[in-house]
């Protein structure tokens, strides 16, 4: 099959996308991803747990690689083990601790032996050496409607508990004392935010890979904290980002076959985090230079 190349016209090429049904299993898939994994990824920053979040994501590797060697789906495996890692470094989640040399090493361990599994499992059966570059840097490749079923499942219960805490759960990051003073139960948050957390990481490993993750998960709310310093301003750009990502990537890998999903949805964040600080940079030049001067 001779695939369409870019046009002129983005509508154009979106209209060809979207004519492709396993496209266009992948292009819902990757907007329900993207709205919650940059929307909950944005509050991540701001409560400065990416560490978490990337031991999260190493976490789903092997936990769809033991669903997969079982026979079962690999999204029971995605979700078990980042639920279940999350639950074990739940300390972690404390704004207050989350740079405490212990709970940092709590994390760490998870991981290691997150990626010690991963390995025991792919060592052991060759039935792995096909799907482990989809499993670890993503794919839009055989994404069912279930998976896009389940996915908008998973999005409208993590969109809902998100919306619910949000609020509470931002004041409780930046002054953790006051909050309880006010009796917002802070520890409570924390974990639930943690448990969100690790469905969202499950839910975006899907799409990007389990390496990849951060793609979604750190560059658009990162890149909306640089470009704004309003709290709920930021978590719309974050949000606005991971969809341009997402289907941006989507599309260049599709009408570049040689790139691969993950390479591309990266490419991209990591463009639009470069542009903002380029942005940034040259709109405060003029009051650094009056203040010298």
């Amino acid at each position: 099959m001779i695939r369409p190349s870019f046009s002129p016209n983005p509508w154009t090429d979106l209209t060809t996308m979207w004519s492709y049904p396993y496209l266009r299993n992948a292009l819902l898939a990757g907007s329900i991803v993207a709205v919650i994994a940059s929307s909950v990824g944005w509050m991540m920053v701001q409560r400065r747990q990416s560490f978490l979040g990337h031991t999260l994501a190493v976490v789903s590797f092997p936990g769809a690689c033991l669903a997969l060697l079982f026979t079962l789906p690999a999204s029971i495996g995605y979700y078990g083990a980042t639920l279940i890692a999350a639950l074990i470094a739940r300390q972690s989640s404390d704004a207050q601790v989350a740079d405490d040399r212990r709970s940092n090493a709590t994390v760490g361990t998870v991981q290691a032996v997150a990626l010690a599994i991963g390995l025991l499992v792919i060592s052991h059966s060759s039935s792995f050496l096909t799907s482990t570059t989809s499993l670890l840097f993503g794919s839009f490749l055989g994404i069912t409607t279930g998976e896009v079923l389940l996915l908008a499942v998973v999005g409208l219960v993590t969109g809902a508990a998100f919306i619910a805490i949000a609020r509470p759960l931002l004041l409780a990051t930046f002054d953790a004392t006051e909050a309880r003073a006010m009796g917002i139960p802070v520890d409570t948050l924390n974990v639930m935010f943690v448990v969100l957390l690790a469905l969202v990481v499950a839910a975006t490993s899907q799409i990007t890979g389990a390496l990849l993750v951060f793609a979604l998960l750190v560059m658009p709310g990162a890149t909306a904290q640089t470009l704004t310093p309003k709290v709920w301003r930021g978590c719309a750009i974050s949000v606005a980002l991971g969809l341009l990502t997402i289907w941006l990537g989507i599309g260049c890998s599709f009408f570049l076959p040689r790139l691969p999903l993950g390479f591309c949805v990266t490419s991209v964040g990591f463009t639009a985090y470069v542009i903002a600080q380029v942005v940034v940079t040259v709109r405060s030049r003029p009051h650094v230079q009056g203040a010298l001067a």
